[in-house]
């Protein structure tokens, strides 16, 4: 999931679409919310630039660190750069959105974004779950 929106359901839930607000509260109450690492770089640099309050920032760090929470935080390692291969350039031109799809494509997990993303991660989610039936057959 990115980080944004993890901020936005708690902060702005109108920046969120429906759907991606309802997935969200959904994985908050029974699962698991994987945050990749370079969206929390991203919040960092929002939080420099003052576009996001500090506190939220310290917020999302503490569920990142409380293991009660559903915010898990997911590395850019060399699985998600090898993941980066299969997510288009051309269906996800920003360099740290990319990531964030390699890192849901990697675990085989969808993504929830803000609305304006939401094209460029439907087609990433449907790119997952054709990768999930091949994996399966």
């Amino acid at each position: 999931m990115l980080i944004h929106a993890v901020v936005w359901l708690r902060t702005e839930t109108h920046r969120l679409s429906a759907a991606a607000a309802n997935a969200l509260r959904q994985a908050d109450a029974s699962g698991d919310i994987y945050v990749s690492a370079i969206s929390l770089i991203e919040l960092r640099y929002l939080v420099e630039k003052g576009r996001v309050a500090p506190d939220t920032l310290r917020a999302i760090e503490d569920g990142i660190d409380d293991p009660a929470t559903a915010l898990r935080l997911m590395p850019v390692d060399r699985a998600v750069s090898d993941a980066l291969a299969k997510v288009a350039r051309a269906d996800v031109p920003d360099m740290p959105d990319r990531i964030i799809a390699a890192t849901a494509t990697h675990l085989g997990l969808p993504l929830a974004g803000a609305r304006r993303q939401n094209q460029d991660f439907r087609r990433h989610n449907d790119l997952v779950g054709r990768l999930a039936k091949l994996i399966e057959a």
